[in-house]
Protein backbone atom coordinates (compact mmCIF):
# COMPACT_ATOMS: atom_id res chain seq x y z
CA UNK A 1 0.00 0.00 0.00
CA UNK A 2 1.64 3.38 -0.97
CA UNK A 3 2.43 5.94 1.49
CA UNK A 4 -0.66 8.33 0.92
CA UNK A 5 -3.37 5.96 0.12
CA UNK A 6 -4.50 6.12 3.73
CA UNK A 7 -4.54 9.63 4.58
CA UNK A 8 -6.47 10.00 0.99
CA UNK A 9 -8.56 7.40 1.90
CA UNK A 10 -9.51 8.43 5.02
CA UNK A 11 -10.00 12.06 4.30
CA UNK A 12 -12.32 11.21 1.32
CA UNK A 13 -14.40 9.03 4.39
CA UNK A 14 -14.43 11.55 6.90
CA UNK A 15 -15.51 14.31 4.21
CA UNK A 16 -17.87 12.60 2.72
CA UNK A 17 -19.81 11.35 5.90
CA UNK A 18 -19.31 14.93 6.77
CA UNK A 19 -21.79 16.04 3.87
CA UNK A 20 -23.84 12.92 4.60
CA UNK A 21 -22.91 11.34 0.82
CA UNK A 22 -23.19 7.61 -0.14
CA UNK A 23 -19.93 6.51 -2.48
CA UNK A 24 -22.19 6.42 -5.44
CA UNK A 25 -23.41 10.48 -5.00
CA UNK A 26 -19.46 10.93 -5.15
CA UNK A 27 -18.96 8.97 -8.13
CA UNK A 28 -21.54 10.69 -9.75
CA UNK A 29 -20.95 13.79 -9.25
CA UNK A 30 -17.38 13.49 -10.27
CA UNK A 31 -18.52 11.70 -13.27
CA UNK A 32 -16.14 8.21 -12.28
CA UNK A 33 -17.60 4.51 -11.40
CA UNK A 34 -18.51 4.12 -7.44
CA UNK A 35 -15.73 1.80 -7.09
CA UNK A 36 -13.21 4.31 -7.37
CA UNK A 37 -14.57 5.70 -4.28
CA UNK A 38 -14.74 2.38 -2.77
CA UNK A 39 -11.45 1.43 -3.48
CA UNK A 40 -9.80 4.82 -2.62
CA UNK A 41 -11.65 4.50 0.97
CA UNK A 42 -10.46 1.02 1.18
CA UNK A 43 -7.11 2.41 0.44
CA UNK A 44 -6.73 0.49 -3.04
CA UNK A 45 -6.12 2.15 -6.26
CA UNK A 46 -3.63 4.91 -7.68
CA UNK A 47 -6.29 7.50 -8.87
CA UNK A 48 -5.05 9.92 -11.02
CA UNK A 49 -4.82 13.13 -11.08
CA UNK A 50 -8.10 13.59 -13.25
CA UNK A 51 -9.64 11.81 -10.79
CA UNK A 52 -7.90 13.43 -7.30
CA UNK A 53 -8.37 16.94 -8.53
CA UNK A 54 -12.21 16.64 -8.68
CA UNK A 55 -13.15 14.24 -5.47
CA UNK A 56 -10.66 16.65 -3.52
CA UNK A 57 -12.94 19.73 -5.07
CA UNK A 58 -15.83 18.36 -4.45
CA UNK A 59 -15.77 16.89 -1.37
CA UNK A 60 -13.95 20.09 0.46
CA UNK A 61 -10.95 18.13 1.26
CA UNK A 62 -7.88 20.49 2.55
CA UNK A 63 -4.95 18.91 0.42
CA UNK A 64 -2.60 18.94 3.13
CA UNK A 65 -4.59 16.55 5.18
CA UNK A 66 -3.30 13.84 1.94
CA UNK A 67 -0.35 15.61 1.49
CA UNK A 68 0.88 16.79 4.91
CA UNK A 69 -0.87 14.01 6.93
CA UNK A 70 1.96 14.64 9.74
CA UNK A 71 1.06 18.02 10.20
CA UNK A 72 -1.50 18.39 12.78
CA UNK A 73 -4.99 18.97 11.82
CA UNK A 74 -6.78 22.65 12.51
CA UNK A 75 -9.82 22.73 14.33
CA UNK A 76 -13.05 21.66 12.53
CA UNK A 77 -14.24 25.42 13.37
CA UNK A 78 -10.95 26.65 11.96
CA UNK A 79 -11.24 24.46 8.82
CA UNK A 80 -14.44 25.48 8.36
CA UNK A 81 -13.66 29.18 8.35
CA UNK A 82 -11.32 28.82 5.85
CA UNK A 83 -13.19 26.37 3.42
CA UNK A 84 -15.99 29.00 3.54
CA UNK A 85 -13.37 32.10 2.81
CA UNK A 86 -10.97 30.26 -0.14
CA UNK A 87 -14.78 29.53 -1.75
CA UNK A 88 -14.90 33.07 -1.62
CA UNK A 89 -14.62 35.45 -5.12
CA UNK A 90 -12.32 38.11 -4.84
CA UNK A 91 -15.29 40.98 -4.41
CA UNK A 92 -16.98 38.80 -1.51
CA UNK A 93 -13.93 38.91 0.07
CA UNK A 94 -13.31 42.31 0.08
CA UNK A 95 -16.85 42.93 1.50
CA UNK A 96 -16.29 40.42 4.11
CA UNK A 97 -13.19 41.70 5.51
CA UNK A 98 -14.91 44.97 7.52
CA UNK A 99 -17.60 42.60 8.36
CA UNK A 100 -15.19 40.12 9.70
CA UNK A 101 -13.25 42.81 11.32
CA UNK A 102 -16.23 44.05 13.10
CA UNK A 103 -17.89 40.79 14.87
CA UNK A 104 -14.07 39.47 15.77
CA UNK A 105 -12.96 42.96 17.54
CA UNK A 106 -16.70 42.77 19.11
CA UNK A 107 -16.28 38.53 20.55
CA UNK A 108 -12.65 39.93 21.83
CA UNK A 109 -14.05 42.30 23.59
CA UNK A 110 -16.58 39.55 24.98
CA UNK A 111 -19.86 41.69 23.51
CA UNK A 112 -21.29 38.09 22.70
CA UNK A 113 -22.27 35.35 25.26
CA UNK A 114 -19.41 32.08 24.57
CA UNK A 115 -20.90 29.62 22.25
CA UNK A 116 -21.19 26.33 24.02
Amino acid sequence: MPEYSRPLGDAVKRARGKLGLTQNEVADAISRDNRTVLNIENYKGNPKMEVLYPLIRYLHIDSREIFNPEMQRESPAIQELRLLIEDCSEDEAKRLIPIFKSVLSALREKRFLPIE
